[in-house]
């Protein structure tokens, strides 16, 4: 977006410097619902693509999508049984998923990992991520006027998530200068962990741009559930750390 600090204007995307009115105008993505009519498909299944979205996160509890009853993983299967061309369809969309040990559990569990700032040039910056979501002091710092990407590694466990999205605002000096959503995708449970690369952003530069942030992310669900909130600090100033 245009981000405008105290007169300075810079060129930024998401991760708090984002467009929202004009994404909020061209934002078209749809998502694809699957029922639990006969035909056989995962009920509560969406395709998994990036989809970006940026509206307020206020507005999430009037946009939730309406979605059929969970199943667990062994139910899914179950269904339409005889239909050979659907069972090797669900079982090649389930991988290495072993039935026997989470076949059994209704809702699924995200654990987030790790972050990554990706820049070229330098290696990158790996931060683990807290189970309670609160990282102490200054978390990272971005060189101003510099491109990167986030990336997150994650671990789905006992069922499939649907819909997982991540969510960012950013305040500066208590003002609220951006606020961003991206759609992970859908993820079925494995032992191996998934990692979802993040848009290219650019950090804002000039001396009104450089100084402390504060952060909350979530990664949230078709159903709303939050499966973490992280709540931060950063800097941008006029190099790397």
């Amino acid at each position: 977006m245009s981000l405008t600090i105290g007169g300075v204007v810079s060129n930024s995307e998401k991760m708090g410097f984002d467009d929202n009115v004009k994404s909020n105008e061209e934002d078209t993505s749809k998502v694809e619902e699957s029922g639990d009519e006969e035909g056989g498909t995962l009920s509560r299944y969406m395709s998994e693509s990036s989809v970006a979205a940026t509206e307020d996160e206020d507005d999430d509890d009037d946009r939730k999508i309406e979605l059929g009853p969970q199943c667990t993983l062994k139910e899914q299967l179950e269904k339409d049984k005889d239909d050979e061309s659907l069972r090797r369809w669900k079982e090649q969309l389930l991988g290495s998923v072993d039935i026997n040990a989470v076949g059994e559990t209704l809702e699924p569990e995200v654990k987030i990992l790790s972050l990554a700032i990706k820049a070229a040039g330098r290696p990158d910056i790996v931060l683990p991520v807290p189970e309670d979501g609160n990282p102490k002091g200054l978390w990272f710092t971005l060189k101003e006027g510099s491109r990167y990407r986030l990336m997150f590694t994650f671990q789905v466990n006992h069922n499939i998530v649907s819909g997982l999205k991540y969510t960012n605002t950013v305040w500066k000096t208590g003002i609220k200068v951006d606020s961003c959503k991206e759609m992970i995708g859908t993820f079925s449970p494995q032992t191996e962990t998934y990692a979802h690369e993040m848009p290219e952003e650019t950090t804002p530069s000039g001396l009104f741009a450089r100084g402390a942030y504060t952060a909350k992310s979530k990664f949230v669900d078709d159903d709303n559930k939050c499966y973490l909130e992280i709540n931060y600090t950063f800097d941008i100033r006029k190099d790397w750390l």
